[in-house]
């Protein structure tokens, strides 16, 4: 028998609500609603619009129930770190947008209180500079607040009235036990934070309750891997256990899949990741800039074609300058071109001239950066890497994927586009017992519905 769920899948730049069916060798997914989304400035502030985000995804899950009424479960993932704190049931402001400035004092004050060598052994984060603990070491007042929910912690708390954390989105604030798999207490003392805010953990597959009946939506809410990336890697179409991922879409977040964390100083200092994922597995990974440069140029320029561009800067001849893809001066909103025309003449580089050279700049060197830090993840971990797997909006560009193979001398294969979306319904499905099975046998699963394109280094 085959059912439906359905899948709210929140990135940074954009939203969707798709539709998965799911049966004994069966498995698609289509889109019902897409609906941009960004930061919104007030005050000199960067936050999200959540409540407009919210009012779209209810739309969206009105539209799928409307076509599917037989809906089982309903699942929601996003981006990480970001927050929304709660007073008496209701939220006291709208999340801050994690490109906001405002954690820079705060940073000093966290590591004074614990060096970062410290705080790697304990939570095996790498250093970002909107990781969830210095935003809240950032906050001016934290008395007033009941509970602290991450953003689809906050939608499940909107659609059922139930406070979980799930872990994969929890293991991003810098405020879990990174052996445990627990809220540190003692870390959270010391930081000076109420621990009373921090809700309960559940893992991915937990339901979390039932739609609010003034929803009138189906099924149960239940908890993915809520973490996007988290969702993203469930659904790597990987036979070969070899592999390392590219999970890209605005952030390219590159890494391997492991059964332990890697806490060495080399690791730290190489600035990777020890997130949790689906099934208690590690999300060993490095974050580069990712898609957002090229975002943000198309943005300075009204909104180019960019399949247009893409082509033109693939039949390219002319050398044009690479750039670290991971200089912090790219990370906030702005003049991306500018920005990376600076970059090369401070460095004594000629700067890319035309939009079409800006392009190719932007994608050979974010496949520097992708290949450099899947070299990084094998050797810190010792994890050997035969192929590279590029999911999500990144595994469309075709320039991006040759030369990811080119430059690690390894097969890539591309696909799924929605990879986070498929992983989010493959957990609701597990959960559910419409398909059984290891992460293995999901990605078989997904290997055989969406086989993915393959590119051979030339």
């Amino acid at each position: 028998m085959t059912s439906a769920v359905a899948a709210v899948d929140l990135g940074a730049t954009s939203g969707r609500v798709m539709l998965g069916h799911v049966g004994h060798n069966e498995l698609s997914v289509r889109p019902v609603t897409r609906f941009p989304n960004g930061p919104v400035e007030a005050h000199g502030e960067l936050h999200w619009d959540i409540d407009a985000l919210y009012s779209r995804v209810l739309d969206g899950l009105a539209a799928a129930a409307r076509e599917d009424p037989e809906i089982c479960s309903i699942g929601v993932d996003s981006w990480a770190v970001d927050y929304a704190l709660i007073k008496g049931g209701r939220m006291l402001e709208a999340p801050f947008h994690y490109r906001d400035e405002r954690t820079t004092p705060a940073i000093e004050r966290v590591h004074a209180l614990v060096p970062p060598e410290d705080l790697y052994r304990r939570n095996g984060l790498q250093f970002l500079p909107f990781n969830t603990l210095y935003q809240l070491a950032a906050e001016a007042d934290l008395s007033g607040a009941d509970e602290f929910l991450l953003v689809p912690d906050l939608l499940n708390f909107w659609l059922t009235g139930e406070q979980f954390a799930e872990r994969t989105n929890a293991s991003t604030t810098g405020l879990l036990d990174v052996a445990t798999g627990r809220w540190d207490d003692p870390l959270i003392e010391l930081l000076g934070l109420p621990r009373r805010i921090f809700p309960e953990l559940i893992a991915p597959g937990t339901t979390v309750g039932t739609p609010r009946p003034e929803l009138n939506l189906p099924g149960t809410v239940t908890a993915v891997g809520s973490h996007d990336t988290a969702s993203a890697v469930v659904a790597v179409p990987a036979t070969d256990p070899d592999f390392a991922y590219i999970s890209c879409g605005t952030w390219g977040l590159v890494g391997v899949e492991l059964e332990a964390p890697v806490l060495t100083a080399a690791s730290r200092d190489a600035n990777f990741t020890n997130e949790y994922g689906v099934d208690g597995r590690v999300r060993y990974l490095h974050n580069v800039m990712g898609l957002w440069l090229l975002s943000e140029c198309l943005r300075q320029w009204d909104h180019s074609d960019l399949p247009e561009l893409l082509a033109a800067a693939s039949g390219l001849t002319s050398p044009v300058p690479l750039f670290d893809a991971n200089d912090p001066s790219f990370l906030a909103p702005g003049d991306m071109p500018a920005r990376i025309s600076l970059w090369c003449v401070e460095r004594g580089l000629e700067p890319p001239r035309s939009r079409v050279e800006f392009v190719r700049s932007i994608v050979e060197s974010l496949s520097v950066a992708f290949v450099d830090a899947v070299r990084a993840a094998s050797d810190l971990s010792g994890k050997k890497v035969r192929v590279i797997h590029i999911v999500g909006g990144g595994s469309q560009n075709d320039l991006l994927c040759q030369l990811v193979a080119d430059r690690s001398g390894m097969p890539v294969l591309a696909g799924p586009v929605e990879a986070t979306a498929i992983g989010n319904v493959l957990i609701q499905a597990r959960a559910q017992r419409l398909v059984t099975g290891s992460l293995e046998a999901l990605r078989g699963l997904v290997a055989s519905a969406f086989a993915p394109r393959q590119y051979l280094p030339r």
